[in-house]
């Protein structure tokens, strides 16, 4: 029997973080071997908010580093067809079918749109902008894709393509799968500066390639409970970045000191250095085989450009067979 498909992926705007490996990155990992696994590098979705030539030029250095955080988080070339979104130009035509599928008001209903704008503080969005949750459908249907793992904020953006997958397939006749959201088991991961929302463009995040001393400067400076004035004051647990971290990332083997700390933090007998310390070393335990898988992957840059040469092979010849059926179903043949 085939495999059902998984399409997600990100935008090379820049290094991927913890809020990213929360969100998706794990899930990618765990559902590759049961899932036939399409992972889009979006540069055109970049574009919406990084349209300059001097935004365009560092693209190739950010997916190169994209593709070297994908492979020491675990992601397996084996097992994953990985591709740039530019290389296939097919899309753009689903692209441009499907916008005539969705209304306006449908597109302005997206909810990450002000959220975008506001964070960017873009006052009025490019068509591009507010016409990206199509762009994404067209990615996730070209390849006929079952299943998104996307972070919450994404999830909104897989029900429209479910629904365009509706509409089309009533329309005409059934073409496409009516995809599904997987959302992480931590939907979203605090900045450190305790906004609700990890991102490269509010500078609150930590990063997969950070250095130990990186990430030790980080954790000093991360949010806590602002109403703490003083170390012996009792302090919030609930909704403190420093103990959604050490919950996420502690792991087993540091679960009893981490109730210990929550227990004395709520007493007041535990300063935050001392947490941020704990956190400190849980986070460099963990991100320590990261590094050390990328190092080894370093040692062979040209293994980039052979991943996405291969990736860009096998989904050109599903983007033209999944056209070729929408073209057929509609009568544009």
């Amino acid at each position: 029997m085939q495999k059902k498909r998984i399409l997600t992926g990100d935008r090379p705007t820049g290094k991927l973080h913890l809020g990213h490996y929360v969100g998706t990155l794990k899930n990618r990992v765990k559902l590759q071997d049961t899932y036939e696994t399409f992972i889009i590098i979006a540069d055109y979705h970049a574009l919406t908010t990084k349209p300059s030539k001097e935004d365009i030029s560092k693209f190739n250095k950010n997916i190169e580093d994209m593709v070297f955080d994908y492979l020491s988080v675990g992601m397996d070339p084996g097992k994953i067809v990985f591709y740039r979104q530019s290389s296939i130009p097919e899309v753009a035509e689903l692209f441009l079918i499907f916008s005539m599928l969705v209304t306006v008001p449908r597109a302005q209903r997206i909810p990450t749109l002000k959220e975008i704008m506001k964070d960017l503080e873009i006052n009025q969005p490019s068509m591009g902008l507010l016409a990206y949750p199509i762009l994404q459908a067209a990615d996730i249907l070209m390849v006929k894709g079952d299943l998104v793992p996307v972070g919450k904020d994404q999830e909104s953006h897989v029900e429209l393509a479910r629904e365009i997958a509706r509409t089309f397939n009533k329309t005409y006749e059934k073409v496409f799968p009516e995809t599904k959201a997987l959302v992480g088991e931590t939907p979203t991961l605090p900045g450190t500066d305790g906004k609700l929302k990890m991102s490269k463009s509010l500078n609150n995040a930590i990063y997969l390639s950070d250095s130990k001393e990186e990430v030790e400067r980080k954790v000093k400076g991360m949010y806590t409970d602002p109403t703490r004035v003083h170390a012996t004051d009792p302090g919030k647990v609930e909704g403190n970045p420093v103990f959604i971290y050490l919950d996420e990332f502690g792991g087993e083997e540091n679960e009893e000191k981490i109730k210990d700390l929550k227990k004395r933090y709520k007493e007041g007998t535990v300063g935050d250095v001392e947490v941020k310390s704990c956190l400190t070393e849980v986070l460099n335990g963990f991100l320590e085989p990261i590094r050390e898988r990328r190092k080894e992957f370093q040692k062979n840059p040209e293994i980039v450009e052979e991943i996405l040469r291969n990736g860009k092979k096998k989904v050109r010849l599903e983007a033209q067979k999944t056209l070729s059926e929408v073209k057929e179903a509609m009568g544009l043949t």
